[in-house]
């Protein structure tokens, strides 16, 4: 596989059925020849971000939820945000992609006070733990069909229908990956 998959979108396969991934939706915020590290995007915890960063609850993009963002350090948080437009990236922002028109999708610094940046922010999600592999290792379980390897939106980390990403972002390729939308978690019922 040639080029980074920062900013891109892993959609896994329904062959992929371990369950930390099963119909889970990856943004790649970092892959390099080291490995790749990204965050899962569909999965709402029953746990309101104020129960770990009260600060940053009034601020999270509703459900206001935590999100699982994998199966690694789930005792550590990091903050996903929004930015619209074409701004430059606000104080304790680092931006991971943009999407033309779309704004960018940047980490934020949790240590920094959220009402100083909430204004220049369109969004906001807070992940307990990551998706992680090594060096070679995402490029192995694609290459066996467990990923499908999409073009990310700025919106689907915020998606107002976490539950519902894995599906929507299959239908709006088109084509057979949108047949893929409606396959049946367990074929046996099928």
């Amino acid at each position: 596989m040639e080029g980074s998959l920062t900013g891109r979108l892993l959609l896994a396969t329904p062959a992929l059925t371990d369950a930390n991934f099963a119909r889970s939706v990856v943004l790649v915020l970092n892959h390099d020849d080291d490995g790749a590290l990204g965050v899962v995007v569909n999965r709402p915890l029953d746990v309101d971000v104020a129960a770990v960063l009260p600060d940053w609850q009034p601020f999270a993009t509703a459900p206001g939820k935590l999100f699982q963002g994998g199966p690694v350090a789930l005792d550590s948080a990091l903050g996903l945000v929004a930015v619209p437009g074409d701004h430059p990236d606000p104080q304790g922002v680092r931006r991971v992609f943009a999407s033309v028109g779309l704004g960018s999708v940047g980490l934020v610094d949790l240590d920094t006070p959220p009402e100083t940046i909430s204004a220049e922010l369109s969004g906001l999600r807070i992940f307990a733990g990551y998706a992680g592999w090594s060096a070679g290792q995402l490029e192995g379980e694609i290459a066996e069909g467990a990923w499908f390897v999409l073009d990310a939106e700025a919106r689907d980390a915020f998606s107002d229908s976490p539950h519902d990403l894995w599906g929507d972002v299959l239908r709006r390729q088109g084509g057979d990956l949108a047949l893929v939308a409606s396959f049946p978690s367990d074929v046996s019922m099928n």
